[in-house]
């Protein structure tokens, strides 16, 4: 990347491309050679074949050739540069230390080194920062919003605030309706550690049911629903979580988790709980069935993997090993957002692993294909 603006480049990048194999196939024959199958390579290459000299110039002319949910973050020896994708799926901030701006995916990253939160970056908006100050740039025709309902309901942490609303607050809003759309007889409230803590706490305070970690997580753990093999994900939930003995046994429980994708966790979960003693034990979802793949980041499996879109909830009750199991409605996701429901026909939101409503094109549809197109492409350019 030597050149007269900018002499090297480094980028961050959130999200996936929807387009980035039929971006690929065209750089390639242009000449590009790629080292990975990464998305944000091909945002690399695009900025590096531009015919413009300026590098905001060529940013525009790279993000302008892609499609899919993306946040990203450019640095150069004499300018930081913030993007995201025209529908704000995924987040980006902007925050202030003193006289120096700081881009960061979420408030909590502000937090942690004392700078003050400014406002979300806007979708489609391009941010210039250089010693002159900070420059909008907006690039793409104003569309409504698309932001990621899953970031509420998993990937933000609970004490950031994502598109002026407090991710803690929701979380507790959707365990309420959770005890008003599917309320049980209970003993206790269960989390299912850490993400499951503010809706079992919302749980318990509508239902009146107490709250108790009958789960311990440890926290030297990863995401278990995003390993390769069933034997690494089965590994890898027995050393993240364990029973508490003495708030589970000959008790009917309640347990609160964020999502079933798979399955596996929420089967040797509940099988803990067993071992532990409880009496019923029943599961309560704070999203919808997640019945189709995400393709514009979060890394869900493809649909003959994803428990909900191959079975009712009836069977994956049965298949889990619980008295009873519930999701939060669709609508119930959205009251908690503070809205009244789902606008069917102008969603608030991107919930397509719910719902099946892309709102962005899927030019490489099939994510496992592309995959293997991918791979291919490089090994055929590292032979």
């Amino acid at each position: 990347f030597a050149d007269f603006e900018f002499g090297g480049l480094a980028i961050a990048h959130n999200g996936n491309l929807t387009n980035s194999l039929a971006v690929r196939e065209r750089l390639v024959k242009r000449g590009s050679i790629f080292q990975s199958t990464s998305d944000t390579e091909t945002f690399i290459h695009l900025i590096a074949t531009s015919l413009y000299e300026k590098i905001v110039d060529r940013l525009i002319d790279a993000v302008r050739q892609v499609e899919g949910a993306y946040s990203l973050v450019v640095m150069t020896q004499k300018k930081l540069i913030g993007v995201r994708d025209p529908l704000g799926v995924r987040p980006l901030v902007l925050g202030k230390l003193n006289d120096a701006y700081i881009l960061s995916s979420e408030t909590v990253g502000l937090d942690i080194v004392g700078a003050e939160f400014i406002r979300d970056v806007e979708p489609g908006e391009i941010v210039e920062i250089t010693d002159n100050g900070l420059r909008s740039i907006k690039p793409f025709k104003p569309q409504k919003s698309r932001f990621c309902i899953f970031e509420h309901v998993y990937f933000a942490r609970p004490d950031s605030i994502v598109e002026g609303t407090s991710v803690y607050d929701v979380r507790k809003n959707i365990g309420r309706e959770l005890a008003r759309e599917s309320s049980v007889d209970a003993d206790v409230v269960v989390p299912i550690p850490d993400s499951g803590v503010p809706s079992a706490l919302g749980y318990a305070e509508e239902s009146k049911i107490p709250f108790e970690l009958g789960i311990i997580r440890n926290h030297y753990v990863g995401r278990t629903f995003i390993e390769p093999t069933d034997q690494i994900r089965h590994l890898g939930v027995k050393l993240k979580h364990n029973a508490n003995p003495g708030k589970l046994k000959g008790k009917r429980v309640i347990l609160v988790d964020d999502s079933i994708v798979r399955g596996t966790t929420s089967t040797k979960i509940v099988d803990l709980v067993r071992q532990a003693g409880a009496a019923e034990v029943h599961m309560r979802i704070t999203s919808p069935p997640t019945m189709n793949p995400c393709f514009y980041g979060v890394d869900t499996p493809s649909k003959d993997k994803l428990m909900a879109a191959n079975h009712d909830i009836e069977s994956m009750a049965k298949i889990i090993g619980v008295d009873s199991l519930a999701f939060v409605t669709i609508d119930g996701l959205y009251r908690a957002t503070g809205l009244p429901g789902r606008d069917n026909d102008d969603p608030a939101f991107c919930d397509a692993c719910f719902t099946g409503d892309y709102p962005i094109k899927l030019t490489d549809h099939n994510a496992e294909k592309k995959d293997r197109k991918l791979t291919q492409l490089v090994e055929r350019q590292s032979a």
